[in-house]
């Protein structure tokens, strides 16, 4: 059992700040004084112009105009062959683009490649890929055409990204099908021997990943968890006899257990 969070995209390269921030958003930063993506998802745009010249510009590079990082690859083989499942709060649609099969996948938290209406007057979500790619090639001066803003089908409110942020985030019928597979692998394994391993979960949201995860393993006594985090590997005391923590860059860990586990035995 997998679960992920932002930690292991930031370790395939996918950063927020700092260089790579600077080179797509050099411009956002200079007008608006946005000092990274996450906070400029945030930015309250006097105008949806605006609005989506940010938007679709932080999906292209996070969603279409990226290959997958080889910290995903490592995980990839690391699982294969393997009953598993992964549950994560990441939206950059990394693992499908590695080769995780769809069917093993609870993107909890949203996705970039997706809109929804932003009242939301029903409870569907739409792809977005051509309109973005439209959105990108078309900006000028910080600004879509603004007969590029998309509305609703249905009631012709703006529409808005389909990430979690309030309760407004809609839940759609793939949603849901994705929440019923992850909780039949749970009761399939509720007492099996299991791996609850834990890649990059910050303090955002634990009670997505990270306190599940210890409380599984706090009650099934053949459960292992494992923690995977650059500054944040710790286990609460009762599990600790079940636990390893491994601190450190995510990228290095993983590749170093996969080299160990392809050494001829």
């Amino acid at each position: 059992m997998v679960g992920a969070g932002s930690g292991l995209s930031t370790a395939a390269g996918l950063t927020y700040s700092g260089a790579r921030f600077e080179r797509y958003f050099g411009d956002f930063q200079q007008k608006y004084g946005i000092q990274d993506m996450y906070s400029g998802g945030f930015y309250p745009f006097e105008t949806l112009e605006e609005y989506w010249a940010w938007w679709s510009r932080q999906i292209y590079i996070n969603r279409y105009d990226i290959s997958p990082g080889r910290p995903y690859f490592d995980l990839l083989e690391l699982v294969k062959g393997r009953d598993y499942f992964v549950l994560t709060t990441n939206v950059d649609h990394q693992f499908q683009l590695a080769g995780f099969a769809k069917e093993r996948l609870f993107y909890t938290q949203g996705d970039y490649g997706l809109w929804q209406c932003s009242r939301p007057c029903h409870q569907q979500t739409y792809d977005n890929e051509a309109a973005v790619r439209q959105m990108v090639a078309e900006q000028r001066d910080l600004r879509i055409p603004t007969e590029l803003v998309p509305h609703c089908p249905k009631c012709g409110a703006p529409m808005t990204m389909n990430l979690r942020v309030d309760e407004t985030f809609v839940q759609d019928d793939g949603w849901y099908r994705a929440r019923e597979r992850y909780d039949d692998f749970i009761r399939r394994h509720k007492e099996q021997h299991v791996l609850f391993l834990e890649l990059g979960v910050g303090r955002n949201t634990p009670g997505i990943i990270k306190y599940p995860f210890w409380q599984m393993t706090y009650h099934n006594p053949k459960a292992v968890y494992a923690c995977l985090n650059l500054e944040q590997a710790v286990c609460p005391a009762p599990i600790e006899g079940q636990s390893i923590c491994i601190g450190g860059d995510l990228g290095d860990a993983l590749r170093d257990v996969r080299a160990t586990l392809e050494q001829p035995r």
